[in-house]
Order: structure tokens, then sequence, then C-alpha cells
């Protein structure tokens, strides 16, 4: 399970079997976890974080939007 940022309160990181999938990145803070699609970015699950706290991840993605699709690439494509 490859981290790939830390910002504030959340790490971003993939779980190595889902290569199978669409790019996407998980993102864990202390109440829970989502999951962002990257291609385009939308939330694909949620589980026990707060709006206030998915607004600020989705911001986070958008803005390290292609950092996070070529360590996607990098690390599932290998």
């Amino acid at each position: 399970m490859p981290t790939i940022l830390r910002i504030a309160s959340f790490r971003f990181h993939f779980y190595s079997d889902e290569g199978n999938e669409p790019a996407h990145i998980h993102v864990r803070g202390a109440a829970g976890e989502c999951k962002f699609w990257l291609a385009p970015v939308a939330l694909a699950r949620n589980r026990g974080l707060a709006p206030r706290d998915l607004r600020e991840i989705e911001r986070l993605v958008f803005e390290n939007e292609q950092l996070l699709i070529d360590k996607y690439h990098e690390y599932h494509d290998h």
C-alpha cells in the first residue's frame, strides 16, 4: 500500500491489488477513507469522512491530479 502524498491529516495511497480498475486514489483521514477516480476527478466512495473533509480532499486531488495519475500508472503498469 504505497503512500504517494501526505498533506495535513490526509494520506493519499494505492492498494496493490487494484490495477484492474481505472486510475484512482484512496485517501485516509482521521475519521475514515474515501476513493477518487482520477480521470476525470470524481468521488467513487466515502466511508466516514465529513463533507468538509471531502471538499478539501477533492481540491487536493485536483491540485495534484497529474502527479497522482503518473504515480498510479508507474505503480500498476510495470
